[in-house]
């Protein structure tokens, strides 16, 4: 799904050097190739209608996007639930957009899932074994898990399992449980959508144990200090985006609607379940371990 972070470069004699080139960043949520793919044509479409350079990189990690949020060298981004918390709590961020899946929904949950032939039912089935997680900075794949164990009275999931490991993208933890590489893992429900209709053996092979509530689908978030003619065209062009012939065909490449405002009341889901994981938002560490 939406995962990318906007930003600029500003020299300090050269104002209007940043009017020249934005740079919208992707995040490994899914298998970088094809998020590169997704979003190019969103990136030439924001060129167009905003008449200056809109380029791509895509970050190694979710951490990534925190530090160079820290370090003033990111003005926006598409973020998930848990990285916009974060923003949200740490640095001042506000969300502006989200997108409407083809589904109807604005929404995502993680979800618990092992194969099928492992004779785990439960979390009491589960100690010893192996987790797969996602990142550290993401709802689906750590802060859900973590409360979720926590309310079956596990405190401590290093000490339960047999080995823990971050599998650095949504579709990779799936595989990796998929595979057998581990016995249980947690994904978001888009991507785990995504797999099912391209790869059966995901029906076939693999059950789902416990799902997360819904937390909102990843927003475009900002820093107060951008430019206001970037939040209101940024926010303008996405918003009616589904009302431009060409804005239907880049969202169709992104497999979303529309998207729809929204704000930071909408995080209230995130804030409660990092709460219950026993997560600080304002002290956490985005970096795995």
């Amino acid at each position: 799904m939406l995962v990318i972070a906007v930003f600029y470069s500003l020299e300090a004699k050269a104002s209007d050097a940043r009017e020249e080139r934005l740079v919208i960043g992707l995040l490994p949520e899914m298998n970088v190739f094809k998020q590169k793919e997704r979003f190019e044509p969103l990136a030439a479409y924001l060129s167009e209608q905003m008449e200056i350079e809109v380029s791509l990189t895509i970050q190694s990690n979710y951490s990534k996007i925190i530090e160079k949020i820290e370090k003033n060298e990111i003005d926006g981004a598409f973020l998930g639930s848990f990285t916009a918390a974060l923003a949200i709590s740490q640095l001042g961020f506000m969300p502006l957009v989200r997108p409407i899946n083809m589904d109807g929904t604005s929404t995502y949950y993680g979800q618990i899932f092992v194969r099928k032939d492992s004779s785990i039912k439960t979390a009491a089935d589960m100690k010893g074994k192996s987790l797969a997680l996602v990142d550290r900075a993401t709802t689906a794949g750590y802060i859900f898990p973590l409360a979720w164990y926590k309310r079956q009275g596990i405190d401590d999931i290093r000490a339960y399992f047999s080995e823990i490991f971050f599998a650095g993208s949504h579709d990779a933890a799936i595989t990796a449980v998929l595979s057998s590489r581990a016995d249980a893992g947690s994904a978001k429900n888009t991507i785990y959508e995504q797999l099912r209709e391209s790869n059966p053996r995901i029906d076939n092979e693999l059950i789902i144990l416990a799902r997360s509530p819904r937390v909102p689908s990843n927003a475009l978030c900002i820093r107060e200090t951008l430019a206001p003619q970037y939040k209101e065209q940024l926010k303008g062009l996405l918003l009616d985006l589904h009302q431009d012939p060409k804005g239907i065909e880049v969202l169709k490449i992104l497999g979303v609607k529309r998207f729809v405002q929204t704000s930071s009341e909408d995080y209230q889901p995130v804030f409660e379940m990092a709460k219950e994981a026993g997560v600080d938002l304002k002290k956490f560490d985005v970096h795995n371990q």
